[in-house]
């Protein structure tokens, strides 16, 4: 496995090894064993979101939670953002392809923002958590807000309620 520092601090990007040959594909997505020189992180739970092509999820996130975040099926653009007011990448972002053809994965600290833009119909994202999920602890950063500055390949994404007036909690 490959693992490459991003720009934001302890954001980690990770390429599993990959097999492939005239039948398809094999890849390991997580062994404990693989990743305990990376992280400690117990994950106890995983998650998916199955879109279609232009939804856009997020931003959020919160403050306790690591994730390790993957796409099994389909291409997305997932755009991470530092919002950890003591970090020295506060405020800043990075946005990265996703997709089952590159097996990129993202390993996010608690406090980094998440976003995923579907690229192409049925992107399966899938994420392994170190907490359960609670909707009390989450912070959401709207899409095009202009103190962040973001840029997404699309003018008119789909979004939820949520993500349409995402509200900016602080912790």
């Amino acid at each position: 496995m490959i693992t490459k520092d991003t720009k934001i601090k302890d954001v980690k990007l990770l390429i599993p090894d990959c097999f492939e040959d005239h039948r398809g594909t094999y890849l390991e997505i997580y062994d404990s064993k693989k990743y305990e020189n990376i992280t400690k992180i117990n994950f106890v739970q995983d998650d998916i979101s199955i879109s279609h092509k232009n939804v856009l999820r997020g931003l959020h996130g919160d403050y306790s939670t690591v994730k390790l975040v993957t796409v099994l099926n389909g291409s997305a653009y997932c755009l991470i953002a530092d919002n950890r007011e003591d970090s020295p990448t506060y405020k800043q972002w990075e946005a990265f392809t996703l997709s089952d053809k590159n097996h990129y994965q993202l390993l996010l600290p608690a406090g980094i923002g998440n976003s995923m833009l579907a690229l192409t119909d049925n992107v399966i994202y899938f994420y392994k958590q170190n907490t359960h999920f609670s909707d009390g602890k989450q912070f959401t950063i709207k899409w095009n807000d202009p103190d962040w500055d973001f840029w997404y390949p699309i003018a008119e994404p789909i979004l939820s309620m949520r993500d349409t007036y995402g509200k900016y909690i602080k912790k």
